[in-house]
């Protein structure tokens, strides 16, 4: 949760940064969540909670993952194409 409570202000940055930041937030809720999953499974006797747990950290990693790529995209499309290829853009 420490690590989660430093990246928060970075949530808004770049691609790399983004990345950073919702990796972090999804570990934190997936712990959490699997702690749950867990007492649930230990009180029902089901596997239920836990796949239902399984289910929905899919879904938020795909969730991520596309707001990764397309925000990529996007920086990728602002950059010159001088500045991706040498580094520097001749004026």
């Amino acid at each position: 949760m420490a690590c989660v409570l430093i990246l928060v202000r970075y949530k808004d940055g770049d691609a790399n940064v983004r990345s950073v930041w919702l990796c972090s937030r999804n570990d934190a809720i997936g712990n959490v969540a699997v702690l749950i999953a867990a007492i649930l499974v230990f009180y029902t006797g089901s596997a239920w909670p836990d796949l239902a747990v399984a289910g929905v950290m899919a879904g938020l990693f795909l969730l991520s993952a596309s707001q990764i790529v397309m925000q990529s995209i996007k920086e990728m499309n602002e950059t010159p194409s001088c500045e991706i290829e040498a580094k520097t853009c001749q004026k």
